[in-house]
């Protein structure tokens, strides 16, 4: 898997930070694994019932998108690729990673952890 094929991943994760896309819980339950979860920047652990309804709920403006730098891609495995970045929102930083998995042809966020910078 080269980077024009993790492409597709990237693009899923960034359309993730996108305050549009996270107001939609329908846009985000087609980007969640069902086994999705989640291990905030706070360090709370979040279902992906919990993150559909708490990303619902952000206000839904320009000024709520991340900025993201740093992006990296690694593919563990065929079906499995692991992505790090460095997000700013609203003044904080963190250094993410997110597990996204391959199944059925469809690429789904399995699990997403913030460390605060």
């Amino acid at each position: 898997m080269g980077a024009d094929e993790l492409a597709p991943v990237i693009e899923r994760e960034l359309a993730l930070m996108s305050p549009v896309v996270r107001r939609s819980a329908t846009l985000v339950d087609e980007l969640l694994d069902p086994e999705f979860r989640e291990i905030g920047v706070s360090g709370r652990f979040w279902t992906r019932a919990e993150t559909i309804q708490a990303l619902a709920a952000e206000p839904n403006d320009a000024s709520c998108a991340a900025e993201v730098t740093d992006m990296e891609g690694t593919v563990l495995e065929p079906n499995l690729v692991l992505l790090t970045y460095v997000s700013s929102r609203g003044g904080r930083r963190a250094r993410r990673s997110s597990l996204w998995r391959c199944s059925d042809g469809n690429w789904r966020l399995l699990l997403h952890q913030g460390t605060p910078i």
